[in-house]
């Protein structure tokens, strides 16, 4: 997309939403939010089943957290904002703990970070790009959709909020289109592709998700059933997106997608390990005391994203990634000492290693294994060869003027406190590699001192 002026930024990053909406706040602050409010016994509370209040808080939090308005059809969904909020908010967690860019290891939010991301099936709302752009002056997004009556709406939304140079509407012409049109956008890739697909494979199905259930649905429904159902339901749409990732693979940098039921959620890592794909996140995307959602990304690359975020909320076992951070104990012992000794193990390994004594904190990057026995068998060896590499004639060694690229087996940031040292796994593919470093630390730290 061509550069544009960014919109100034909310003053404070906003986090997740993690409770119930205070609907006196919002009451104090929008009289129209106000008027839709029904008191008893002191106590603000809505109708949910009532299209209008539910359009109006929607409307009213945009407003009151996001300053975004909105218009929305009466014959489409409309987007409780807490979840909708919680999974951009993940996403952004996503890149800022995976920056590409191997000089900077910080996690934090880079605003110089230029980010292109696709909502698939964006609606009328449009509400991801509006939000994701809304709070990341960096960002530029596509939001497509298959269906004209709600990008009629969404185009009309993001005029309305001055987004116009930052959010692209794509119109997808037949259902059997590609999910991730990168040739038709007209890039070579993306940072991220999202998508809030619908949960039902049937009418029967969205009706038996009620069944048994001891309250109904927290609030009315007006999506069109192009929204609710589809084959295979969100299983079925994410499994096309993780078929086209396996062609595009590390164009995207995170593919991601909202889950209706934990085994939706179970189901597609059962999928993500069955095509060997072991880099993944997964984030519990609740807000409230009653809707409960998921988010699942995976990626090609190396990145790793910080524990935190690629084991996101309260999830059962069985969905999580391996764990990127360990911590190694070594009681009694000062941060500046635990400091002076994984600088001398460190940087006696023969890597890349910067320190930063005063912070207690270092990046390392390896090609590969070089600490284990094994490894200082296979160094000696090729000591002893080196006599023979030497032979080689000048006419030869001039003949290769092209700089390999240095390679990244394992990329670890070390950060040193009293009594503990944390292991932060940045990159790398191969797991049992991480786990030996922090074997080699942990044997080193609590070594007879």
């Amino acid at each position: 997309m061509p550069p544009t002026t960014p919109s100034t930024p909310k003053p404070a990053e906003r986090t997740y939403y993690d409770g119930d909406v205070d609907f006196d706040k919002l009451a104090a602050e929008d009289a129209d939010f106000s008027a839709i409010c029904q008191i008893s016994k002191s106590k603000r509370w809505l109708d949910f089943q009532d299209p209008k209040v539910v359009q109006q808080l929607t409307k009213t939090l945009l407003k009151s957290d996001f300053n975004l308005t909105l218009t929305l059809p009466p014959d489409r969904l409309c987007p409780p904002v807490p979840v909708r909020w919680n999974y951009i908010h993940w996403i952004q967690q996503l890149l800022d703990t995976t920056c590409s860019s191997t000089n900077n290891y910080n996690d934090t939010y880079d605003p110089s970070r230029q980010v292109h991301g696709l909502d698939i099936g964006t609606g009328a709302s449009c509400i991801y790009p509006l939000l994701a752009c809304s709070t990341r002056p960096g960002w530029r997004m596509w939001g497509s959709d298959i269906d004209s009556h709600s990008l009629a709406y969404a185009k009309q939304n993001v005029k309305a909020n001055n987004m116009d140079s930052r959010i692209r509407i794509q119109r997808s012409s037949k259902p059997e289109d590609p999910l991730i049109p990168l040739d038709v956008l007209g890039v070579g890739g993306l940072d991220f592709v999202m998508t809030n697909p619908p949960f039902y494979s049937s009418g029967q199905d969205m009706l038996d998700s009620y069944t048994g259930k001891q309250a109904p649905p927290s609030a009315v429904c007006t999506g069109a059933e192009n929204e609710m159902i589809c084959d295979g339901g969100d299983v079925g749409f994410v499994t096309r997106i993780l078929e086209e990732s396996l062609v595009v693979r590390e164009r995207v940098q995170w593919y991601t997608a909202m889950v209706g039921k934990m085994s939706s959620l179970q189901s597609v890592i059962a999928l993500l390990k069955g095509h060997g794909v072991e880099n993944f996140a997964v984030c519990a995307l609740q807000a409230g005391f009653r809707t409960k959602r998921w988010a699942v990304g995976w990626s090609f690359g190396d990145a790793r994203a910080r524990v935190d975020v690629a084991r996101c909320g309260e999830l059962v076992v069985g969905v999580l990634p391996v764990a990127s951070a360990q911590t190694v104990r070594a009681g009694g012992v000062t941060r500046e000492v635990l400091g002076r000794k994984v600088d001398e193990v460190v940087g006696g390994l023969g890597v890349r290693w910067i320190w930063r004594g005063e912070e207690g904190v270092g990046v390392m990057e390896a090609e590969g294994d070089v600490w284990s026995r094994a490894a200082r068998r296979r160094k000696m060896f090729r000591k002893n060869a080196e006599v023979a590499v030497a032979k080689k004639s000048e006419v030869e060694m001039e003949g290769s003027s092209e700089e390999e690229e240095e390679v990244v087996g394992l990329a670890v940031k070390i950060t040193c406190g009293d009594g503990e040292v944390d292991v932060r796994w940045l990159r790398g593919r191969d797991y049992v590699l991480f786990e030996s470093f922090c074997g080699l630390m942990k044997r080193s730290l609590n070594a007879r001192r």
